[in-house]
Formats: C-alpha cells, sequence, structure tokens
C-alpha cells in the first residue's frame, strides 16, 4: 500500500520553508548597504510568514503551541523591520542610510532565527513520524 500525502502538511511546510529563505534573502549582505537589501523581498517576507503564522492556529498540540511562538516572533520582527524601513524611507530626514538599513536587517536577523528555529522543529517533527 502507497502512503498518502498530507496535503495539510505539504502546504505548511512549504510555508514554513518559503518564509525562512525569504527571511533569509533579504538578511544576506552588507548590514551597512541599502543596495543589496530588496524591499520587496522584505513585504514578502512580512506577507509569508503572517500566512504561516494563520496556518499554524489550528494546531492543538505541544508543538504546534512552539510553532506557532516561534512564528510569532519572527513576523513582530518583519513587522517592525518593515516599520523601521517605511520611518526611514519616508518621515525620516535622514534617509535609508547606514544605521537604518542595519537596525532594519537586524531586525531580520532576529526574524531568520526564529524562522530557523521553526525549520529545525519541523525536520524533527517530520523525521520522528514513524509509517503505521
Amino acid at each position: 500500500m502507497v502512503p498518502s500525502v498530507n496535503f495539510e502538511k505539504v502546504v505548511f511546510g512549504f510555508f514554513v520553508l518559503l518564509a525562512a529563505t525569504l527571511n533569509f534573502g533579504y538578511f544576506y549582505g552588507d548590514i551597512r548597504d541599502p543596495e543589496v537589501h530588496s524591499v520587496f523581498e522584505l513585504y514578502l517576507a512580512v506577507v509569508v510568514n503572517i500566512v504561516a503564522t494563520i496556518l499554524k492556529f489550528g494546531d492543538r498540540t505541544q508543538m504546534g503551541a512552539i510553532y506557532l511562538a516561534t512564528s510569532l516572533v519572527a513576523s513582530l520582527q518583519l513587522i517592525a523591520a518593515a516599520g523601521v524601513h517605511v520611518y526611514a524611507s519616508e518621515v525620516s530626514t535622514m534617509g535609508m542610510d547606514a544605521h537604518a538599513i542595519s537596525s532594519v536587517v537586524s531586525l531580520c536577523g532576529g526574524a531568520l532565527l526564529a524562522n530557523i528555529v521553526s525549520v529545525v522543529l519541523l525536520v524533527i517533527e517530520t523525521s520522528s513520524f514513524r509509517h503505521r
């Protein structure tokens, strides 16, 4: 008998991994150079992290609670990073200088750490699953 694929787990895993890779894509590069950090990638990372957070609300297990906590941390830090980016580029007279972009990238680094924890938990949960 061929095991069937749990589509819900595929979607969940997809968004967890996409959130982490988008976050990493924005984070990677010189912390002081705004030219290497795409604002569109930041905003996409925010949206995907929020979707991943929403997907985690239905799980009532202990592992689900940890997934939700890591996702909430990542989403909040990315929202804060987007807020700092908007403030620096649209409101501040200093513009997107090295100080502002380093704050945005640092917040994304914290979100990246939370996303890495989610991915590690996903791998652990998947590897501990036994077919019956």
